[in-house]
């Protein structure tokens, strides 16, 4: 086990919400942008852990859409909360789990000794890259912080066991292919303004995860000597309507998930960190509890990670 433990959280919402058939989504408007999100996220994390900004040894910004291209976007938060300190920053970046990915590493750091107290940052606004000619995706996402600060302990908590696997067969089914080296910001026009916009093709997503996830999730359990019943409850990607499908195929039952696709939508990178938060204010996990994060990002990239908070 990784000892590290959740000293506190924070979530950012923008103010904005529209409403697709009953369902809740929300979208920056007026002054509100990604990086006002983050830095939202970050301050209410340090309030819930009863922190200082000097209390952290390193930022994390794990969001699937950076701020711009350079620098990181960990530099540009670390310019509002921490400017004329020295706390090192960095981004690390596997869209949507970007969150759980930044948690599997850096509690290896934090283990390790090298780190005390890191704050993840997770902030994705889709709404300012999405085709309203593609219904499916325009009406699904959301805009979204949430912050984290782990930390060490020497409490029997923290992460148990994790696995990540890519498959880019599934590589091209999600993307935005304008903005950086492949397609240039200079040859942006009416013409190829698609390029640098959203583009999923939900039904291959879902085709390839099915296939794929089963086989993953029986290794992850063989590995580590697990059994379903040994999860007290899944954190979930809230990836689509799809995922009571995709939990069955997985033998997971309704009343050991979370589903709040209804009720935010697919925040991305904040996703699964949203739905922790939601999960903590909500009393639906407490101390002691051994939960399971899951999720699908673009590439195709999915992740697993058993912990015991």
């Amino acid at each position: 086990m990784r000892k590290i433990k959740i000293s506190g959280y924070g979530m950012s919402l923008p103010k904005n919400i529209v409403n697709f058939n009953g369902q809740i989504r929300y979208r920056i408007s007026g002054d509100e942008n990604q990086l006002s999100l983050a830095v939202s996220a970050c301050k209410k994390a340090l309030i819930s852990a009863k922190k200082e900004i000097e209390d952290i040894d390193c930022i994390v910004s794990a969001s699937a859409v950076g701020i711009q291209p350079i620098p990181c976007s960990a530099a540009l938060i670390h310019e509002k909360i921490a400017k004329g300190s020295d706390i090192p920053a960095l981004d690390i970046n596997t869209t949507c789990t970007s969150f759980i990915t930044a948690l599997d590493l850096m509690s290896y750091l934090i283990d390790a000794g090298r780190y005390k107290n890191v704050l993840i940052v997770s902030s994705d606004v889709s709404s300012q890259a999405l085709n309203s000619k593609q219904k499916e995706s325009y009406e699904l996402f959301s805009d979204g912080a949430t912050a984290f600060i782990i930390s060490a302990t020497e409490e029997e908590e923290g992460i148990i066991c994790s696995l990540q696997k890519t498959w880019s067969e599934g590589v091209h089914a999600t993307e935005i292919r304008g903005g950086l080296s492949a397609y240039l910001p200079k040859n942006y026009t009416e013409a190829t303004k698609e390029e640098y916009m959203f583009d999923m093709n939900g039904r291959d997503v879902l085709s390839l995860s099915i296939k794929k996830l089963p086989k993953m999730m029986d290794e992850f359990l063989n590995k580590n000597n697990l059994k379903i019943t040994d999860i007290d409850m899944v954190i979930p990607h809230q990836a689509s309507v799809a995922m009571p499908m995709v939990m069955s195929k997985l033998n997971i039952e309704e009343e050991k998930y979370l589903n709040f696709v209804s009720e935010y939508g697919n925040m991305v990178s904040a996703s699964v960190p949203m739905t922790l938060c939601l999960a903590l204010d909500e009393k639906k996990i407490k101390k002691g509890d051994k939960i399971f994060l899951i999720g699908t990002a673009a590439g195709l990239t999915t992740n697993m990670l058993y912990m015991k908070v």
